[in-house]
């Protein structure tokens, strides 16, 4: 992996790298790293893995190479703006008059999803324990619970101590941490920052310190949603850079896809208008809150689900509405000047009313290449997002540096093809029916990207390292052929009664992958209720907590979701038998999924094979991966799903994207393997 990576930088040519448990990939491209003359990026999705690296691997190279280099290189993290204490929001947290998220009585009952109280609102103690805080206006009333304030409260007195000290205002560096209500008034999205020339605070500003200490490092740590954000941003975040690397990289699309994702709610509105009263007219203020009234009436009337043939009419009057309430509130502002009375919350509601703007227009324009869904939980929501980032990758990603793509699993049915399809290093297949008919898995039609589709295909090449691990000794992958295909949501009865025969066979040791909160909850009742193995279920304690009982626990099961998919990691015989109860396909009702099928279903193609079928073949490599941790582990795969082995169209694929591991449909061999387990 280190030779091909310094090929890379010789050629130009980028490299898709898979690397599996074990590998030491980490510091296969950290020491190639280390050759480049100027800063190297490296990118990952999970703040696991960005502490292992921090934390542990590139201090022990720097010491290592040390003697080599004559100096011990240096490294810092770079993190998104919201992720710093804001000097600025600290001096005014607290203050009700104009602030975008209100005081904390608001801040608290936008938990609730009530619409926010007007500044000078005022608040009264009532016999049943809560506190009623109600405004001179019709319908602004809403009941904030006094433990909850008081709570609230504590932790922000605790977070302006910790302010007074820390050197880096990094939330990841306070401890105990605080509720994401208490950070949002101390912290400063990107988008709603003034400028550190033009903030009366700017020379303390600890995001622009964090960006300073990167420029000069020789290797910085990201995550995947700022890469996008510069991307999109033109390269103005991350330092200039010869070398990306990119760990994780099978994440790479979807963390891309959420930030370019886009969404209305009438809070949002709400708080926006309270944000920009004290800056435009008062009519245009009245403007912005009869819009986000409308926006709550079209939520209210509007199903959740996708939008398939534009918006309703409630939905478009609506961003009608907040279209050009924004447009005139944003003329009234203009530019923002250091010498205005108040530079920062100006800055604010520039910014949250040109996101508003920017994404009325977007929902109102329709495009082919964008989808819209309406939500209702977690909250009321008008939802838009890109088909596809390919176009979007292909054209941002590769200019002007080499990437390095690695992951555990970027083969998908044995062949990388489906994975540098979606980071856009393949060009797009013609959307002609012929031609989308006989594409390979993973392509969108073209009319998925946003215009210009077409590019020229990158240059790049592939290299499968391979693993340390002897999976076709250490481990078993059984299919429980004879199971009738699944139907009904939730763990059908033969499931559980296969589940049962396994877990008790290995005496619990188990991990559960389920793919519903429902069939989860099902198998830990039935477990509970049959055995008397300790179930742990996801949910009832925190996953870290969850997992340190599960690994000190032997006759313990530990159950959940898709969470649990992915960055789990137990090696030895805490874990030796993995379930997986159905093959993880999107939902129907995953709005993405479901429309990116559907276009390639509109051209001839089929949306199954070129969207889910990927989709579940990464999900399920990433699932399985949880069984072997280490070259000594031993264990079973367990999927209940007869589909795996019985689906001519997709069975062998799914299985192609897997460990190779020894292969059986036979319960009496699996459970005959588990019982040798347990009894070593």
């Amino acid at each position: 992996m280190t030779s091909a990576i310094a090929d890379s930088l010789r050629t130009g040519e980028h490299l898709l790298v898979q690397a599996g448990t074990g590998t030491g990939k980490s510091l296969a491209y950290l020491s190639p790293a280390l050759t480049v003359d100027g800063p190297v990026v490296i990118s990952t999705a999970t703040l696991a893995l960005q502490s292992q690296l921090v934390d542990h691997d590139l201090p022990r190279l720097a010491e290592a190479v040390r003697p080599l280099l004559g100096r011990e290189p240096t490294f810092a993290v770079l993190k998104g703006r919201h992720h710093y204490l804001c000097v600025a929001k600290l001096e005014h947290a607290g203050d009700a008059e104009d602030e975008p998220q209100g005081g904390l009585f608001d801040v608290v009952a936008d938990r609730s999803n009530r619409r926010g109280l007007e500044p000078g609102g005022r608040a009264a103690a009532t016999s049943d324990g809560t506190v009623t805080a109600a405004d001179t206006g019709p319908a602004k009333t809403k009941t904030v619970w006094i433990g909850e304030a008081g709570r609230l409260g504590k932790q922000f007195e605790r977070l302006r101590d910790w302010a007074a000290k820390t050197d880096t205002g990094d939330r990841d560096e306070l401890d105990p941490g605080v509720d994401d209500v208490i950070w949002r008034q101390v912290s400063m999205p990107a988008r709603e920052c003034v400028g550190a020339s033009r903030c009366p605070y700017g020379q303390e500003c600890f995001a622009e310190a964090s960006r300073a200490r990167a420029r000069e490092a020789d290797l910085v740590v990201t995550n995947h949603s700022l890469l996008a954000v510069d991307m999109m941003a033109g390269r103005q975040i991350v330092p200039p850079h010869k070398l990306l690397i990119i760990d994780e990289a099978h994440e790479l699309a979807d963390r891309v896809s959420s930030a370019t994702q886009a969404e209305l709610t009438a809070e949002a509105v709400d708080r926006t208008a309270r944000a920009s009263r004290s800056f435009i007219e008062p009519e245009d203020h009245a403007s912005l809150q009869e819009a986000a009234d409308a926006l709550t009436l079209g939520l209210v009337e509007t199903p959740p689900g996708r939008l398939q043939s534009g918006l309703p009419n409630v939905l478009h009057e609506a961003c009608t509405l907040i279209d050009g309430a924004t447009s005139r509130a944003l003329r009234q502002i203009g530019e923002v000047k250091a010498d205005d009375s108040d530079p920062v919350r100006k800055q604010q509601a520039k910014a949250t009313l040109t996101e508003l703007n920017t994404t009325a227009q977007r929902l109102l324009a329709a495009a082919d290449y964008d989808v819209a869904w309406v939500e209702h939980e977690p909250r009321r929501a008008l939802v838009v997002a890109p088909l596809s980032v390919a176009g979007l990758l292909a054209e941002k990603l590769y200019e002007e540096r080499t990437v390095v793509a690695t992951s555990a699993t970027l083969t998908l049915g044995g062949t990388f093809e489906p994975v540098a399809r979606s980071l856009g290093l393949i060009a797009k297949t013609p959307a002609a029916p012929d031609a989308a008919a006989k594409a390979p898995l993973g392509t969108l039609p073209a009319k998925a990207e946003k215009p210009p589709a077409e590019h020229n295909e990158l240059p790049w090449t592939s290299l499968d390292v391979g693993s340390p691990f002897d999976y076709g000794k250490q481990g078993i992958l059984y299919v429980a052929a004879h199971l009738p295909r699944p139907a009904a949501s939730g763990l059908p009865d033969a499931a559980a009664e296969e589940l049962l025969a396994l877990i008790d066979a290995l005496g619990g040791r188990t991990l559960g992958l389920f793919s519903s909160r429902r069939a989860a909850q099902q198998a830990a009742e039935l477990v509970r209720m049959k055995t008397d193995f300790t179930v742990l279920l996801q949910g009832d304690e925190a996953l870290p907590l969850l997992v340190r009982k599960f690994r000190a626990d032997k006759a313990s099961c530990l159950f959940g979701v898709m969470s649990l998919w992915q960055g789990v990691d137990v090696p030895g015989d805490a874990c030796q038998l993995v379930v997986i109860d159905r093959l993880p396909f999107p939902r129907p009702d995953e709005p993405l999924a479901a429309a990116r099928s559907a276009a390639v279903d509109d051209v001839g193609g089929s949306g199954f094979a070129s969207v889910s079928v990927p989709i579940a073949a990464v999900r399920l490599a990433q699932g399985v991966g949880r069984l072997i941790r280490s070259t000594s582990d031993k264990g079973v795969v367990a999927v209940l799903d007869s589909r795996l082995e019985t689906a001519r169209s997709y069975g062998g694929f799914l299985r192609k994207s897997l460990p190779p591991f020894w292969y059986t449909t036979k319960r009496e061999v699996a459970l005959g393997a588990l019982k040798r387990l347990a009894a070593d």
